[in-house]
């Protein structure tokens, strides 16, 4: 899930069609692999690697790398993390593996998550766009999108779909135009301007709302008209898109990652619950939707753990990776 400032939302607390695959540095070429050339929910199914194989059957082979979603995944319903995940979490890395979270949240929300978790290592924010040092609080890489790009989503979005208003998610701060609602107790962590003054700084991702849609039906006409100019997402129970640049997701970004440290895809597992994982778990070897999740994601995934509330995460960790009691 994914966040942009608005407490209602399960996206600003925190693609069925996303690239997955390997991603290069910023200004650099992106290469689209194979798996994302197949769209939908039924063509992400397709991609999923795994067969459903239930929580309490030990792996004979950990994973060298865990990858979760945060909002409505690892978290709790509450936004906490239960010591039980903590636990889960910590004996992980005791065992030689990695832990990143993968989250639509933007780096300034990440302090509280590295708290309550005591993970200090490196998390993919905002879709994929920033790759974030937890324990130094610093970037280690952006891909934006480029100001013209945005002002040409600003202009097609605005002709297909009448009354939708948009925010600028910069990763160290977040700016609205007047017509975009936020929550109440988000307003001191925001500016407000016209797009055209935004979007002199290239963000790292746009957020597109209308409080009429349904965030599946915002996406499919969103899509229709973006095309290849940008990744379209969403991981809201609200009318809110996540706009990415093109070929950013958190699988792209998974997957440069990867490369760059020699660990395979099937060395991954991963976990989500909405739209904006759909490429992460198609890419990953091992994929778990946890219960609830979206429509989209328990079609594309085999595989099932528990609820974000009944530590579904950790039950899946201590089986793989053997926590005593």
């Amino acid at each position: 899930m994914s966040p942009g400032p608005d407490a209602e939302s399960h996206a600003e607390r925190a693609s069925a069609a996303e690239r997955a695959g390997t991603a290069a540095p910023a200004g650099g070429p992106t290469r689209t692999p194979r798996l994302a050339r197949t769209t939908g929910a039924a063509g992400t199914a397709r991609q999923a690697r795994s067969s459903y194989d239930g929580v309490a059957r030990t792996s004979p082979r950990v994973p060298r790398l865990v990858v979760s979603d945060l909002d409505g995944t690892l978290l709790r319903s509450d936004g906490t993390v239960s010591e039980r995940t903590r636990r889960a979490l910590a004996h992980v890395e005791r065992c030689g593996s990695t832990v990143i979270f993968a989250t639509g949240r933007p780096p300034r929300w990440m302090r509280s998550i590295a708290d309550q978790t005591d993970h200090r290592g490196v998390a993919v924010c905002s879709n994929g766009a920033v790759v974030y040092d937890l324990h130094r609080e610093r970037e280690l890489r952006r891909r934006p999108i480029a100001p013209e790009v945005g002002l040409r989503l600003v202009e097609a979005l605005r002709t297909a779909v009448p009354g939708v208003a948009f925010g600028v998610e910069f990763g160290d701060r977040f700016g609205h135009e007047p017509t975009y609602r936020v929550a109440e107790e988000r307003r001191h962590e925001v500016f407000v301007g016209e797009l055209t003054e935004l979007l002199n700084t290239p963000p790292v991702k746009l957020l597109a709302r209308h409080e009429e849609y349904h965030p599946d039906m915002l996406l499919a006409k969103a899509r229709a008209v973006v095309g290849d100019l940008a990744e379209v997402t969403h991981a809201s129970k609200v009318g809110l898109l996540e706009i990415s640049a093109r070929g950013v997701s958190k699988a792209t970004t998974l997957a440069a990652w990867c490369r760059e440290n020699g660990i395979a895809a099937s060395e991954v597992v991963a976990f989500g619950d909405m739209p904006n994982d759909l490429a992460m778990l198609g890419w990953a070897g091992t994929s778990y939707a946890v219960a609830g999740a979206h429509p989209d994601v328990l079609a594309a995934v085999s595989r099932r753990c528990p609820s974000n509330d009944e530590d579904g995460v950790a039950q899946v960790l201590e089986s793989l990776f053997g926590l005593p009691d």
